[in-house]
């Protein structure tokens, strides 16, 4: 299969979870014969190589915006895709629903994954979160098919609007590092700080663990690993903090980033929002004791395997499950093992490409001959 993928910053990962999910899909697709092709963001991906883990990267420019930024390009990318005869398009993220009706005018199937609820996200104004519920009822239209790697969010589309995608799992795999210099840069001893990953963005409520953690009585660091554009002031209060056990890494990738998750004593996901969170699964597979934020999501992904506190209610709480943890190694050692557990179980990316690959297969065989077009074969 000729495979195009649309609507996230591109590889390599260098951002979020989606940019991870294409890299590592992506990735295995080609080991497994296909061609794929990732677009990237000229601003955002400066790798200079015309391929990366065998997938041929397009770079297209776009508006850098908060609000134009990711429709602009996936625009502009799925008019590229008209002519390069691709037989399937996969789109991230539901708000990019309104341009998969591009690449079908060639004949190519397109095949969104919708992501979590993203109109739940306290940075969209009213108009923008309009425009996304819009998008999601446009998701079960306007593509060939779309999915979702979300058990929570597959019940919300199957209650909201009568129609249930297919549901396949995120994946998790991640290589273990040993202590080394990125330990050493930051100041840490292994199993000797709590970690935080991701966007720095209200939301995501890392707030929750800056403060948890300042009235904690332990030699613990905590560790707050990401950045995000646009919001500068929320991360300027959370650098506020005069509590010097805690360390802001900004992001971090690859083996950086891996040596930081292999190495932590406890991992907090406080995100309130969002579908199946990448790193909150890394965690697990990095064999880390898990706290998580109390959403239907969060709760999905970990069932027993970790420890969750009532995120409505902010700081307290997860101060009192961080508390109970730091009293009782044997707990942390339970839940480590607990954990690793479920995410090799559950959250393997060989698994999950094949059950990409029947999926996508299947929707090649099914497609309606009114929908063969001419696929030119050029490629620009």
């Amino acid at each position: 299969m000729k495979i195009a993928m649309l609507g996230s910053r591109g590889v390599p990962a260098s951002y979020s979870g989606f940019e991870t999910y294409f890299e590592e899909l992506g990735a295995r697709l080609v080991e497994r014969g296909h061609e794929v092709t990732v677009y990237c963001r000229a601003h955002h991906i400066t790798y200079d190589q015309p391929t990366y883990r065998g997938m041929r990267l397009v770079k297209i420019p776009t508006i850098a915006n908060k609000y134009l930024d990711t429709i602009v390009h996936s625009f502009l990318s799925s008019l590229h895709a008209l002519t390069q005869g691709y037989d399937l398009a996969l789109y991230v993220i539901a708000g990019n629903s309104l341009v998969t009706w591009i690449p079908r005018l060639a004949g190519q199937v397109t095949v969104l994954n919708v992501d979590g609820l993203d109109w739940k996200r306290a940075k969209w104004p009213g108009p923008a979160k309009a425009y996304i519920r819009f998008a999601e009822r446009m998701a079960i239209r306007l593509p060939t098919a779309y999915l979702t790697d979300s058990r929570v969010v597959q019940t919300y589309y199957r209650d909201t609007y009568h129609s249930e995608p297919p549901y396949i799992p995120y994946g998790s795999e991640v290589p273990r590092v040993p202590p080394g210099d990125t330990l050493a840069k930051f100041g840490l001893e292994p199993r000797k700080y709590i970690l935080f990953v991701g966007r720095l963005v209200p939301e995501n409520c890392a707030h929750h663990l800056v403060e948890a953690f300042q009235g904690l009585d332990t030699d613990l660091k905590c560790v707050i690993v990401g950045d995000a554009p646009y919001a500068e002031k929320y991360i300027a209060q959370l650098k506020a903090t005069d509590d010097r056990r805690v360390v802001f890494t900004g992001y971090q990738f690859g083996a950086a980033y891996h040596e930081l998750g292999s190495n932590a004593a406890v991992f907090v996901e406080t995100s309130g929002v969002g579908g199946t969170h990448p790193a909150l699964l890394e965690a697990m597979s990095f064999g880390n004791c898990v706290i998580v934020h109390d959403t239907a999501e969060n709760l999905e992904t970990i069932e027993d395997a970790g420890l969750s506190y009532h995120g409505a209610a902010g700081a307290g709480p997860l101060r009192d499950v961080l508390a109970r943890l730091l009293a009782d190694p044997d707990l942390v050692a339970d839940f480590r093992v607990r954990a690793a557990a479920r995410a090799a179980a559950v959250y393997s990316w060989d698994a999950i490409t094949d059950q990409y690959g029947t999926l996508f297969e299947d929707l090649l065989r099914r497609k309606p001959k009114n929908l063969e077009g001419h696929r030119p074969s050029s490629r620009r």
